[in-house]
């Protein structure tokens, strides 16, 4: 999942909200207090990075989408405290013995229009999601439910997909072979329900507008002001409804971190992300938190480019950037340089040891070897001069990271020209999709515990591979993993660690940094529960504590 967020501001307090925080306001460092009082009623006011980009779950492919939609839909299985799915839609589930048939047992649930939830809202959506004309990207996460990979390839019916509503309240699912991360898929975006009559009845319109959703979530959707704010609203329909505290969440979208730190210092938002000029500035407020993350930001090197596909270019642009100095100046939130594809403190082995610790360091930077790798470039494609262009998006730390990256590889790299393309979230994502860049700035968050979720990206066929890598010593393994070696858990680690070294050895990515968080929160804020998978933030426990 392309990530990550950074929150952002309340809807309700609009322009004004903007023009006061851009004024300049009381420096907050050292742990003053003075906008940390609980407000009277249960409402928090955050900020958000960018417009929502889809409100469609067979379409979301960003953690912005996601963050809100797991707020407002509920899957099968939520994501709860410390990455663990938890009941959600599904009461309970039996798991055959062979580990290929779940039976999903449905509680009491509804939609926000009052329509009961069933089994057949599930069937529709996960058939629209592997249906090829739906173009879902996610929809190779089904690829283990029966007939799913030969749906989504025009090989098989829609309705022969391997699940079943048995009747309203049981739903059957039957995959091809065990799936150890199964039940955490089931909360993930692409798995939540669509009612099916709802979505016919609202055509071309479903999801453009709040008035053209319906949810059975804990929250759901108001006042959308596309590009500028948006609320989510406690659900009285939400089964669980008597467990959400909080009445109202305010967002604002903003772009520029020294308005939203400033909005944070007013009292007018509740929680701010920081950049590295501001931590050492808040680290000594009692606010001030840091985080772990498991994501991994990375260099699409995009092979349809002349340059990119060679290989000695493409080594070059890895080792060329000074990657610890960049997450030290740049960053300085808690984020280390990219040893690797698969992060570390991610992924156990069948032994309990660490994919990273086991995979070592596979990313090097070596100015020496970059220049001699440049040298054969060049060489190789009979140039002295070489111009690329870096796609980012257009927020004040992506415009940074766009201007150091530039720097290095100009310094380091002979003859190199680096030319930025900055553009707002939702176009930059539309350009990576459709392929259409050079080098870009992307990110990926786990969408299950497992290093298949970063490894599978760079599959030939694979549906988010728009660098057109490709390396058939790496499909064979990456298949045998998710097939003839699913059984064989030490085996298929082990496949695993060879996938991800000939990747790096073939320089068909570059990995820059594992993401971590330094923040400012409220202290009246309780019960915000943070995950690694399939968005960051889930409200439903998140309180004002008076």
């Amino acid at each position: 999942m392309k990530k990550k967020v950074v929150p952002v501001v309340a809807s309700v307090l609009g322009a004004s909200l903007l023009l006061t925080a851009c004024g300049g306001n009381k420096d907050n460092a050292g742990g003053a207090k003075t906008n940390d009082k609980a407000p009277d009623k249960q409402a928090i006011n955050l900020s958000f990075a960018s417009e929502i980009p889809t409100m469609d779950v067979a379409k979301a492919t960003d953690g912005e989408s996601m963050n809100v939609m797991r707020n407002v839909f509920e899957g099968l299985y939520a994501m709860g405290e410390d990455n663990k799915p938890i009941p959600g839609v599904a009461e309970s589930v039996d798991i055959s013995p062979d580990k290929t048939k779940y039976t999903f047992h449905l509680r009491d649930s509804k939609w926000s229009n009052g329509t009961p939830v069933t089994a057949k809202d599930f069937v529709f959506a996960w058939q629209r999601a592997v249906n090829p004309e739906t173009a879902a990207e996610y929809a190779f996460l089904f690829f283990d439910i029966k007939n799913a990979k030969q749906i989504n390839q025009k090989e098989a019916a829609i309705d022969q997909l391997g699940v079943k509503a048995l009747d309203d309240k049981t739903l059957e699912v039957q995959l091809d072979r065990p799936v150890p991360y199964f039940l955490s898929l089931t909360t993930f975006s692409t798995f939540l329900p669509i009612n099916e009559e709802y979505l016919k009845s609202q055509g071309d319109k479903y999801g453009l507008e709040t008035n053209h959703l319906i949810y059975n979530g804990a929250f759901t959707l108001d006042n959308w002001k596309h590009e500028q704010s948006f609320q989510l609203k406690k659900n009285p329909n939400y089964w669980d409804a008597k467990t959400v505290k909080l009445e109202e969440i305010n967002f604002n979208v903003v772009k520029d971190k020294s308005t939203e730190v400033n909005l944070y210092d007013s009292g007018q938002i509740d929680r701010v992300a920081l950049t590295a000029e501001f931590v050492d500035k808040y680290k000594n407020d009692s606010n001030f938190k840091e985080r772990a993350e498991v994501g991994i930001q990375f260099l699409r090197l995009n092979q349809k480019n002349a340059v990119l596909k060679n290989q000695h270019a493409r080594l070059a642009i890895n080792e060329a950037m000074n990657k610890k100095a960049y997450v030290e100046t740049i960053l300085n939130n808690g984020a280390i340089p990219a040893e690797g594809m698969v992060p570390a403190k991610f992924a156990k082995s069948p032994d309990g040891n660490d994919f990273r610790k086991e995979n070592g360091n596979l990313v090097k930077d070596d100015v020496k070897s970059a220049k001699e790798n440049w040298k054969k470039a060049k060489q190789e494609l009979g140039t002295d001069k070489v111009t690329i262009e870096l796609l980012t998006s257009d927020n004040a730390l992506a415009k940074k990271t766009g201007e150091y990256l530039k720097g290095e590889l100009e310094k380091n790299l002979d003859g190199l020209t680096v030319n930025l393309k900055p553009q707002p979230r939702k176009q930059q994502l539309k350009l990576l999709l459709s392929g259409d860049y050079e080098i870009g700035i992307d990110g990926w968050g786990p969408d299950f515990a497992d290093p298949i979720t970063f490894l599978d990206l760079f599959t030939t066929d694979s549906a988010y591979n728009f660098d057109k890598y490709s390396n058939k010593e790496y499909d064979e393994l990456i298949h045998k993993v998710k097939t003839d070696l699913a059984g064989d858990e030490k085996a298929r680690w082990e496949a695993m660690k060879q996938a991800e070294k000939i990747l790096l050895q073939d320089g068909a990515v570059a990995p820059l940094y594992q993401q971590g968080r330094s923040y400012l929160q409220r202290s009246f804020i309780k019960g915000l529960v943070t995950t690694d998978f399939g968005g960051e933030f889930n409200y439903k426990w998140t309180e004002v504590a008076k």
